[in-house]
């Protein structure tokens, strides 16, 4: 094991070289090794070894598209495509006329129009390109159209670019509702740190289905520069109260200067690898800067609670934040929560009161207190993760065990199961 993994295997008290660890915080983990000691190549899910495309051809291109626009900033579509774009679908591995056809037809909003260039994978189109002139900046109506395209013709992979901007598409089908998504919006001068997005668009990538792969680590390196960026603080509280559980207590200063420094590092490597900006949809949506983690996603969050593998309590609700509170105050009535994680404030780590009397802590207010049965406070301030975490401290004290997943669709909501050990059910 690279010294690196082995470190962080320390932290974790788990094997990192796993990428299937993907409870509790295990998945932060696994991105900070991926980022700090894989930087280009990844195996997710046991997948084959993808390796990033020759950035020396990107930059080839882009220095080529770049002096063509100076020769001639105000080109129309037609000089568009044949100064830059054709060159652009060479690029992405595809040839004209052998695998790409010109001016394909589509029909949208009951008409039929001509989208630029449909690549075409074993006789039928499995990516569009639509072109616009480099006179033409894209906006909504190109988008929109384009989007009803790949609808329209059950095609999951587009791009939309002029030359200058580039805007890159996926149709999904989850739970039969179909969907079309901007993964990634770029500018020329920027394809040579895109090359992730670009290899998802390779005729050999869609055909062996690894397309989706890439998509999906982007998104997760996505969620992970969200989570990074919102919260350093506390998930370098995280680290720190990790290593000096595992390690010592006279590590601490060192290890909180050092966390804070990794967490910044890491910010920074993912804006390099991906954009950061595209306003694309996230597996947990933030209500607002306020509430932070609290969940608002129409996704319903579910839990069950047995007992010698019979079902005695359920729960449902949309919100993950309500779920908890649910399943806590459930602790609290049935298993005499409080008197088992005494004197309060709860504090399970370092610094920060999970649950108290009050909704205040050391004289300043919990983030994102909510009332619970019998007049405690439940900070709500946590990720989906360091909820999980914060439950299955709460069943320990209590006796009882809890485990929970997430649906293998990261983009569908979360289950918790709580398994009591043979006892009477009380209350």
């Amino acid at each position: 094991m690279h010294v690196g993994l082995a470190w962080l295997s320390v932290i974790c008290g788990a094997d990192m070289c796993s990428v299937s660890l993907w409870d509790g915080y295990s998945h932060c983990y696994w991105i900070v090794a991926y980022l700090l000691f894989c930087p280009h190549v990844f195996e997710p899910h046991g997948r084959r070894l993808l390796i990033k495309m020759d950035t020396a051809l990107i930059r080839e291109y882009v220095m080529s598209a770049q002096s063509d626009i100076q020769q001639s900033p105000q080109m129309g579509e037609a000089t568009t495509k044949a100064s830059i774009l054709n060159d652009f679908i060479e690029l992405l591995g595809w040839e004209i006329p052998a695998n790409t056809e010109l001016e394909y037809s589509v029909k949208a909003f009951a008409s039929t129009y001509k989208v630029d260039y449909a690549l075409v994978l074993d006789g039928r189109p499995v990516a569009f390109l639509e072109a616009k002139g480099l006179d033409t900046p894209l906006n909504s109506t190109f988008r929109e159209k384009f989007e009803d395209y790949l609808r329209g013709e059950n095609v999951n992979w587009g791009i939309l670019t002029n030359g200058q901007e580039y805007e890159f598409y996926q149709r999904r089908v989850v739970n039969s509702q179909v969907s079309v998504e901007m993964i990634e919006q770029t500018t020329l001068d920027q394809l040579p740190n895109k090359d992730k997005i670009l290899e998802a668009y390779q005729p050999a990538t869609i055909r062996d289905e690894e397309s989706e792969v890439i998509v999906q680590h982007i998104r997760e390196l996505r969620e992970a520069w969200h989570t990074l960026s919102d919260d350093k603080d506390e998930l370098a509280a995280a680290v720190v109260d990790t290593l000096t559980d595992s390690v010592s207590d006279a590590i601490e200063p060192d290890a909180e200067s050092q966390a804070k420094e990794m967490i910044d590092r890491l910010i920074t490597d993912i804006e390099s690898e991906i954009d950061t900006n595209t306003d694309i949809p996230r597996q947990l949506d933030d209500e607002d800067s306020s509430t932070d983690f609290e969940d608002k996603t129409t996704q319903l969050y579910s839990g069950e609670i047995s007992q010698s593998g019979d079902v005695v309590k359920t729960f449902a609700d949309s919100v993950q934040g309500d779920l908890m509170t649910s399943v806590v105050n459930y602790f609290i009535q049935n298993h005499n929560l409080i008197s088992a994680i005494e004197p309060l404030p709860y504090i399970p780590g370092r610094e920060r009161a999970i649950i108290n009397d009050e909704p205040t802590y050391n004289d300043r207010e919990m983030k994102q207190a909510r009332e619970l049965e019998q007049g405690y406070y439940i900070e709500l301030n946590l990720s989906w993760d360091q909820k999980q975490r914060e439950l299955e401290r709460m069943a320990e004290a209590c006796g009882v065990e809890v485990s929970a997943t997430k649906n293998d669709d990261s983009w569908i909501g979360s289950w918790v199961r709580v398994d009591i050990p043979d006892s009477p059910v009380l209350g």
